[in-house]
């Protein structure tokens, strides 16, 4: 089986469904030849490890019913929401992560989408970043509408993140208030403007194996850029709260056959990792992995970036991002 896929990635040419199905099931020795080629096909993107930061720019008060999310109105959680932070706070968050050592800031705001004010205000916020550091700019706004997209494109952003979570045959499980058409439409309208696309989701939610390589061809036909990969960290008082983590082991052979099925795309581990990969984090970057979220998630807190940057050195590879 490894040296049939061995086969095909010496040649470039992509693994098929039931093969992606058949990785999955491997276990011991032949897991970890498994990770193996998937490292060797990241390695033909080269040793930098991508680097991205995000701010909670507006945090709460979301009227979807995402049943992960601290941040749904449907959920009771601890979280204290706030409006949309002013473009100091903004700016002073892109300096410190810029310092720390990312190369993407990305503005992440709760809701379906951007309303009018705050629209206009992230945009501020957008050219004032994108004057006053060398960060690339992203944004993570909920659905679009053509005339948004552009003028985001416009106000200097490179990259809509917009994450469809998981396989379409599983979605309905995790929200009902929007679709999964509606979110590959925002896609489809990103990519029309221009935008780079960072689409993944979220593992670990209840999902079967066979979900997740749907998932993963999802992101393939669409081809998008950046593929980041969360993974479950239940939140008491969430519709999820007492759903069972994954193991390390499981969560390293997602990546891998991610990468083995996406060959080309960035692959981004963010919330999640520390508490789920546990003392085996860095093997996601020896597993396929080329890109880390530095700092704290949306509402967890991440570890300190200058860890982050040593575990990468440490490993032979080159913090920074595809911009620096």
């Amino acid at each position: 089986m490894l040296n049939t896929i061995r086969q095909k990635a010496e040649n470039d040419a992509p693994i098929d469904f039931q093969e992606a199905v058949s990785l999955m099931n491997l276990g011991g020795h032949e897991a970890i030849e498994l990770f193996s080629l998937a490292n060797t096909v990241r390695s033909r993107l080269g040793d930098r490890v991508d680097l991205c930061s995000i701010i909670n720019a507006k945090c709460g008060m979301c009227p979807e019913d995402c049943k992960f999310c601290a941040q749904s109105v449907h959920n009771d959680t601890d979280i204290t929401p706030h409006s949309l932070l002013d473009e100091g706070e903004i700016l002073d968050m892109a300096h410190m992560m810029q310092d720390e050592g990312a190369a993407r800031f990305c503005i992440v705001i709760s809701g379906r989408d951007a309303g009018g004010p705050d629209f206009e205000k992230i945009l501020h916020s957008i050219k004032r970043t994108r004057k006053e550091t060398r960060l690339s700019v992203c944004v993570s706004i909920g659905m679009l509408t053509p005339g948004k997209a552009a003028s985001l494109k416009q106000a200097g952003v490179t990259r809509l993140h917009h994450n469809l979570e998981t396989s379409e045959g599983f979605f309905g499980n995790i929200c009902t208030t929007h679709t999964y058409a509606e979110k590959i439409n925002t896609i489809h309208m990103a990519k029309a403007a221009g935008l780079e696309v960072c689409c993944g989701g979220i593992i670990g939610l209840g999902e079967s194996m066979v979900d997740r390589i749907e998932f993963a061809f999802t992101l393939k036909d669409l081809d998008v850029d950046s593929v980041p990969i969360n993974i479950l960290t239940p939140v008491k008082g969430t519709a999820l709260e007492d759903v069972e983590p994954l193991k390390p082991f499981d969560i390293l052979k997602t990546i891998a056959v991610f990468r083995l099925i996406l060959p080309d795309k960035n692959i981004r581990i963010a919330g999640g990792r520390e508490k789920n990969l546990r003392d085996l984090q860095s093997l996601c970057l020896l597993a396929g992995a080329n890109g880390l979220l530095l700092g704290n998630y949306l509402t967890t807190e991440g570890r300190y970036p200058g860890d982050d940057i040593r575990m990468i050195r440490d490993l032979g590879l080159v913090p920074g991002g595809v911009h620096v």
